[in-house]
């Protein structure tokens, strides 16, 4: 939209407008439309007349006013409608990601390596140093991937671990 860095606060307001007026995916509305109601009157349609703003120019005010009054009783409705398009947008893009996971076969009571990802700044091994730490203990699996430890001495760890820090350790 511009050839040089300095025009760019100039164009900022046609980068918003094209954003808020544009539909999104995970709504299946733009965002004027759930915020006022209604869809935006493009800045074209003021130059060149569409057929929408032809037909409301020739209603009577009372009742475009009772009309505009309908729209936003029933916006509660579209917003909910928008809620329930993003509902399951998520589940697909869930499903999605889900297709690409490995089920680890980690269960309780399983022996299981830790990833090591603090970085010390002085390790005198290097690049040589382990990636890997225990063997653990998995005491309890929680909801979510979490996963509670134990150290083979029964000392519990404090923060429970996400699944996929962990592996499977075969003595």
């Amino acid at each position: 939209m511009s050839n040089n860095y300095r025009e760019w606060p100039e164009k900022i307001p046609f980068a918003l407008w094209g954003y808020r007026t544009s539909i999104r995916t995970a709504t299946g509305a733009t965002l004027y439309y759930l915020v006022y109601g209604m869809a935006a009157v493009q800045p074209v349609e003021l130059e060149i007349p569409s057929l929408r703003i032809l037909l409301e120019s020739q209603v009577p005010e009372e009742d475009w006013v009772q009309e505009r009054y309908d729209s936003l009783v029933m916006l509660d409705e579209r917003r909910l409608n928008a809620l329930y398009h993003v509902q399951l947008y998520q589940k697909r893009i869930e499903r999605a990601f889900n297709k690409k996971v490995k089920p680890r076969g980690i269960s309780e009571e399983d022996l299981v390596l830790k990833l090591v990802r603090a970085f010390l700044p002085i390790d005198p091994r290097g690049k040589f140093k382990s990636n890997w730490a225990g063997p653990y203990l998995v005491k309890n699996i929680l909801s979510g991937g979490a996963v509670q430890l134990t150290e083979l001495e029964g000392k519990d760890f404090t923060n429970p671990t996400n699944l996929d820090q962990l592996k499977k350790y075969y003595p």
